[in-house]
Order: C-alpha cells, then structure tokens, then sequence
C-alpha cells in the first residue's frame, strides 16, 4: 500500500474529499517523526510502537575494496508491533 492508497482509504472510510484526507494522513506522519525526533516513544495501542535505537560507532569494512571504514553511532527508528496486530496477520 502507498501513501497515496492510505490516503484514499482515509478518503472512503471519513467522507472527506481527498484533499483534506491527504492533510490527515500528513499530519499523522508529521507527528510520528516529530516525537521520534524530540526521542519520545510513540505507542499505538493494538498497533504497536515506534521509538529510537542508538547504534554504537563501529568498525566496518567496504565489500567491494575491503578496506576497514569507521561508520559513526546513529539513531534508527524501530517499530515493535503489538500482540493484538501479529494475532490479526497470523489469522
């Protein structure tokens, strides 16, 4: 599913025109990288969650050369869905 079939969804499921849909699902995503960003925790009960992993600084190599390249720490987003939606997949 794309962002543009989530926005049709929102469109049918609320009956508002596509455009005011397109606002909605904006701002949803707005406020999810906003809260990841400031290091909150987002939950989304019987969805899941979204927060920050740091990962350390590490040593890696370049596959096609071989040579060892620092690769500085960095934060990822991570999403751990809730039991509620694996028991809805796992149907």
């Amino acid at each position: 599913m794309t962002k543009a079939d989530l926005v049709d969804a929102v469109s049918r499921v609320t009956e508002l025109n596509r455009k005011d849909s397109e606002i909605v699902v904006e701002s949803l995503f707005e406020s999810i990288v906003k809260a990841l960003k400031s290091g909150d925790k987002l939950e989304v009960r019987g969805f899941g969650s979204f927060r920050i992993r740091e990962r350390r600084a590490r040593q890696g190599r370049n596959p096609k050369t071989g040579e060892k390249v620092n690769v500085p720490e960095k934060r990822v987003p991570y999403f751990k869905p809730s039991k509620e939606l694996k028991d809805l997949i796992n149907l």
